[in-house]
C-alpha cells in the first residue's frame, strides 16, 4: 500500500471530488504521477481504497462484476486503475449497472488516452484534472511567498524539500518513461520522445511551430504531432489555442504550449536560483493553473495578432463576454498596447491584470480601456462575479 510522504491537507480538491461524485457515479480523478494523488483519495472520508499495482487487488477486480457487487453501496477508490488488465470494463459496468456504488479511478494518465481504455465513458463519467500546488494553497504549504513554489515547483514532495530536489526532476522523467509511455503506448525513438518533452519545457509559454523542432528531435513533423498529443493527454504539458475571430489580422492556429509544472522547467532551463527575469514568465503558470482550476481547458486561450501584439490568457466563459488577462510579477511592469489592440478587434471584451504585488482589486483606465488590476487571490472571486447572469436575464454555464 502506498504511503504519502506527509499529510498536508488539500480540502479544495477533496471538495472538488466530491462534487464532482454528486454528478456522476464515475470520477477519473487526472494527473501526471506525483502530485499527490494517492494522497488526495486517502483523504476521503468513507472510501474502500485499493492499490492496483498490487497483484492480490489486479486478481481481485479480474472480475468486475463480482467485485462490484462486493461494494454495493460504498464509494470504492481504484488508485492507479491503468494497471489493471481492462479498466474501462470495469468502470463501464460500475456506471450502467451498479447505481449503488461511486467508484474514483485515479491515473497517471488520461482515461482514453491510450489504447489500454477501449471505451471512453463520454456521457457517464466526470473529470478531475489534479493540478500542482496552486497559488492560493501556498499557506497550508508553510510558504508565504511564491518564489519557492516557482523554483521547486508544485508537487507537494518537492515543494517540501529543503533543498532544490534536482536530481528528482531527472527521476521523474525516466519513471514517466517507464512507467506511463512504455506500458500505455508504441513509441518507438526515446531519445527523439524525451529531448522534445525537454525543449518544449525549456520554452514553456511560448508558440509551438512543430517544424523547429525536427532536427534537433530526430523526428517528422507528424511524428512530433503525435508526441504533443500524448504530453497533453498525459497532462505533462497545456496545449492553448489561439482565441480569433478575424483571421485576417490574429493567429488563428499555432498553439502555446506550458510545461504543467514550473519545477521541470526551471530544470530545463537549467535555474537554480531565480533572477529578476525569470519571476514573469514562471508567475505566467501560477496564473495559469488557477484559471484552469476555476474554468477548465476548454475555456482558457491565448491571443495574438499579426503585428505579433500577444495577450497571456483569453477566457472564454460560455455566454459571456470574453475576458483579455495579462501576467505580471510586479504591475509597475504593464503594457496595455496588447490590450487595445485586442479591444479594437473585441470592443465588448473586460480586460484584468493579474499581478502578484497587487494584494486587492482595482480597476485603472488606460485610455480607452478599464483594467481591472489584482492578485491571484482575486481571481476566482472575479470569475465568479463575472459569470453571474447579467441584468437581462442571460446567464452562462460551466
Amino acid at each position: 500500500m502506498k504511503q504519502a510522504f506527509h499529510a498536508i491537507d488539500r480540502p479544495l480538491w477533496r471538495s472538488r471530488i466530491e462534487d464532482e461524485w454528486r454528478e456522476r457515479r464515475v470520477v477519473w480523478l487526472a494527473g501526471p504521477r506525483r502530485l499527490g494523488k494517492t494522497t488526495l483519495v486517502r483523504s476521503l472520508a468513507d472510501v474502500d481504497y485499493f492499490d492496483c499495482d498490487l497483484p492480490s487487488v489486479r486478481r481481485d477486480a479480474d472480475d468486475a462484476e463480482a467485485f462490484l457487487r462486493r461494494h454495493r453501496g460504498r464509494r470504492v477508490v481504484l488508485d492507479e486503475i491503468h494497471r489493471l488488465a481492462d479498466p474501462s470494463a470495469l468502470l463501464k459496468i460500475a456506471a450502467d449497472h451498479f447505481p449503488d456504488v461511486h467508484v474514483l479511478a485515479t491515473g497517471s494518465s488520461m482515461l482514453g488516452a491510450s489504447a489500454r481504455f477501449r471505451d471512453t465513458l463520454a456521457g457517464r463519467k466526470r473529470t478531475v484534472r489534479l493540478l500542482p500546488v496552486l497559488h492560493r494553497e501556498l499557506p497550508a504549504f508553510g510558504i508565504g511567498s511564491p518564489e519557492r513554489r516557482l523554483l521547486h515547483g508544485g508537487l507537494p514532495e518537492q515543494l517540501a524539500a529543503p533543498r532544490l530536489p534536482e536530481k528528482d526532476f531527472s527521476e521523474w522523467t525516466e519513471a514517466f518513461w517507464a512507467r506511463d509511455i512504455l506500458e500505455l503506448f508504441s513509441i518507438g525513438k526515446r531519445y527523439s520522445f524525451l529531448r522534445f518533452l525537454e525543449l518544449l519545457w525549456a520554452q514553456s509559454g511560448g508558440l509551438c511551430e512543430l517544424t523547429s523542432f525536427t532536427a534537433a528531435c530526430e523526428a517528422s513533423r507528424q511524428t512530433l504531432a503525435n508526441y504533443l498529443d500524448i504530453f497533453a493527454a498525459t497532462g505533462v504539458v497545456h496545449v492553448l489555442r489561439p482565441f480569433a475571430t478575424n483571421p485576417t489580422r490574429e493567429i488563428v492556429a499555432m498553439p502555446k504550449v506550458y510545461a504543467f509544472d514550473t519545477g521541470f522547467v526551471c530544470h530545463a532551463r537549467s535555474i537554480d536560483s531565480l533572477r529578476a527575469d525569470d519571476k514573469g514568465p514562471l508567475f505566467e503558470h501560477l496564473v495559469l493553473d488557477e484559471l484552469l482550476f476555476e474554468a477548465g481547458a476548454e475555456e482558457i486561450r491565448y491571443w495574438r495578432d499579426k503585428q505579433k501584439h500577444e495577450i497571456d490568457f483569453i477566457w472564454t466563459p460560455r455566454g459571456r463576454s470574453p475576458v483579455a488577462i495579462e501576467c505580471k510579477w510586479r504591475a509597475s511592469r504593464f503594457d496595455p498596447t496588447a490590450m487595445h489592440s485586442f479591444a479594437t478587434l473585441h470592443p465588448k471584451a473586460a480586460f484584468w491584470l493579474v499581478a502578484e504585488d497587487r494584494q486587492s482589486w482595482t480597476t485603472r483606465r488606460h485610455g480607452s480601456i478599464e483594467v481591472t488590476e489584482c492578485g491571484p487571490a482575486h481571481l476566482p472571486e472575479l470569475m465568479r462575479r463575472h459569470r453571474r447572469p447579467t441584468a437581462s436575464g442571460s446567464r452562462s454555464t460551466r
